[in-house]
């Protein structure tokens, strides 16, 4: 990794820290009914969501830059 990317998330805590806190119940809720076949995938899942930035990003500004009531082919003209 280099200096730029985010440190690498290694445990179920530090993936729960990584978490807004609205979403550590879905994860606690998901853990508790994954199978231990898929736990691995699970936790792979949820660590990306924890050091990807998406997350904090779309619960930030979800709607940023976003028109309502409009729709794409109003603009486009007449044929």
């Amino acid at each position: 990794m280099d200096a730029r990317s985010p440190r690498r998330l290694r445990t179920i805590r530090e993936i729960r820290g990584s978490l807004p806190e609205n979403q550590v119940e879905h994860f606690d809720a998901e853990l508790a009914d994954t199978d231990l076949d898929a736990l691995p995938a699970m936790l792979h899942r949820w660590a990306v969501l924890g050091t990807d930035g998406f997350l904090i990003f779309l619960l930030s500004t979800p709607f940023e830059g976003v028109e309502f009531g409009a729709r794409s082919y109003d603009e486009q003209a007449p044929n």
